[in-house]
């Protein structure tokens, strides 16, 4: 199975071929900038399409803290995401109040362990918006 650094360094080397299908789901990977080194950061993560933009889930397993990808895009909402091989440039968004439930829905479908993860953390675990450039 891959994971982590791994996943990300087969995934772009395959242009998606390995790693897009993954555990009975489908990844894409997101690339911020880190906000303290200003470095870029990527991160395999399971995603949605949905309306005209994307989907993805900052739950870091349902842990108390918001997972550092997330950190780097709240600093910097400039990303970059790749599904497949179609790698491009986007801008990322926390879902808005109104937005979120049917956006969890949609997310909880694709991947049912997102509900036990937000019975373990008293954050509301955030839903981001992938947006084209």
């Amino acid at each position: 199975m891959l994971f982590g650094q791994e996943h990300v360094k087969r995934y772009i080397e395959t242009a998606g071929e390995e790693g897009h299908e993954w555990e009975g789901t489908t990844t894409a990977i997101l690339t911020t900038k880190g906000r303290k080194s200003g470095q870029p950061r990527s991160t395999p993560l399971i995603y949605q399409a949905y309306g005209d933009g994307y989907l993805v889930v900052a739950s870091k397993g349902g842990a108390d803290e918001h997972p550092l990808w997330y950190l780097n895009l709240q600093a910097d909402p400039e990303v970059e995401f790749q599904i497949k091989g179609d790698r491009f440039r986007a801008r990322a968004r926390t879902a808005t109040a109104e937005e979120r439930p049917d956006m969890w829905r949609t997310m909880a479908a694709a991947w049912p362990a997102y509900d036990e993860y937000a019975t373990k953390t008293s954050r509301e675990i955030p839903i981001v918006v992938i947006e084209r450039a």
